[in-house]
């Protein structure tokens, strides 16, 4: 049951290969995080390795010897050419790896149920009426139990029967050494940033990852039956900051080292109270502002400061420039007399998004998210996939799209008098 390292140490904590958290939760899912459909989902090595890998491939044969191969007890992916043809490739137990399912199901299969994340701008019933995008089996992670516990990401996941089934409509073909690969309906889409996930990261290019972790330029739309050109130098290794798009939601992969280095909920809390210590004032009202503890950051707080996103001047919330001819919506700010909407400021409470440890001098335009500047420029700098086929820039913390020249302001505050 334990490794002899295990029992000699039975209290030590778990290898950890990295975690995966949603973009578009501020730390929590709206209605708490349960079981296994949370925000953020750490991978542990497991006891014992469930780690699969390919082994014998069954050409042309028909649907029912399909079937059969299927139904042992172990797991296989099944390429249906034709109506009459089917390969199937069996898999066996690999004991060097450890697996991990990501889908919309909450089949035991899957390790970490992910649903179609609500923006800033929808309501849950407007989410609900809409049908689902996101795969129930929708992708796996292999992870190597030994140092460097490297992650690699696939494309599909297996059934409660163990299987993958590409049925005749799925993209799928024979690759030159004879194997066989696909891709699901509505693809799974890896983008890995260059230089890592730091205050110097950029924007890397989205892709495609096949059923064998074989990469891909992207299709036409999402789920056209033509499959891109094969990148050949690149691969399916999640790298610090790997974002994995599965048509619906948003996953970002933070290795154990880079969260080691990322800000923690204590340094942000601790960032909260200095900001709150210097006393910030409303210029109208003369009261001073301060931003809610992290336990009450959905509910707009007496003292909560507002901005004005058109010029980032922060006050207190007041009565003052609401013109009825505006509709409600824009203001004028009494400092520069510039007409913009004028939001309640939100700190941003999910630690993983945080490029480097900034004080939260910025923010997002037009949620109101707060986190350092090198956060505010990089995320704005990210075209995140929205729908089947278009792509923009979002708040990491509430996935509202960006909006503005920049997609961010910088804030100006106003100290107090005394």
């Amino acid at each position: 049951m334990f490794s002899p390292d295990q029992e000699n140490h039975p209290a030590k904590a778990p290898v950890k290969y990295g975690e995966l958290i949603v973009l578009g939760y501020n730390g929590a899912l709206p209605n708490g995080d349960r079981g296994r459909r949370k925000s953020r989902f750490a991978l542990l090595k497991r006891l014992k390795a469930n780690g699969v890998k390919p082994s014998t491939v069954h050409i042309a044969c028909t649907p029912q010897a399909a079937k059969a191969i299927s139904n042992k007890d172990q797991h296989s992916i099944s390429y249906t050419l034709s109506r009459a043809q089917t390969v199937v490739v069996e898999y066996t137990h690999d004991s060097n790896t450890d697996m991990f399912q990501i889908g919309r199901s909450t089949e035991s299969p899957i390790d970490f149920v992910v649903t179609d994340t609500v923006s800033g701008t929808q309501t849950n019933s407007e989410s609900q009426s809409v049908q689902s995008t996101i795969s129930r089996f929708a992708c796996r992670i292999i992870c190597e139990r030994n140092p460097p516990f490297t992650a690699k990401i696939y494309a599909a996941g297996f059934d409660s029967s163990k299987n993958i089934f590409l049925g005749e409509k799925a993209a799928k073909w024979k690759t030159l050494d004879g194997q066989m690969d696909g891709l699901t309906t509505n693809g799974v889409l890896v983008m890995h940033p260059r230089n890592g996930f730091t205050e110097d990261s950029k924007p890397g290019v989205w892709r495609e990852i096949s059923v064998c972790g074989n990469v891909f330029s992207l299709r036409e739309t999402r789920s056209a039956q033509q499959r891109g050109k094969m990148v050949e130098n690149e691969s399916n290794e999640l790298q610090d900051g790997s974002l994995i798009d599965l048509c619906g939601a948003t996953l970002l992969w933070r290795t154990a080292e880079g969260l080691a280095r990322t800000p923690t909920v204590k340094h942000l809390e601790a960032l909260r109270q200095e900001i709150n210590a210097a006393r910030p004032q409303c210029p109208v009202g003369f009261n001073t502002l301060a931003f809610p503890s992290m336990k009450r950051k959905d509910v707009v707080d007496d003292k909560q400061p507002w901005v004005y996103l058109n010029c980032g001047h922060v006050h207190g919330y007041h009565n003052w420039g609401n013109k009825e001819e505006r509709d409600g919506k824009d203001r004028e700010c009494p400092m520069c007399r510039s007409v913009g909407p004028y939001v309640p400021l939100w700190l941003g409470c999910e630690a993983a998004f945080y490029v480097d440890a900034g004080p939260p001098t910025h923010a997002f335009s037009p949620c109101g998210h707060v986190c350092s500047e090198k956060t505010t420029s990089y995320w704005s700098q990210i075209p995140l996939p929205h729908g089947t086929h278009t792509f923009h820039a979002a708040c990491p913390f509430c996935a509202h799209q960006l909006a503005g020249e920049q997609g961010y302001i910088r804030l100006i505050f106003q100290g107090p008098l005394d």
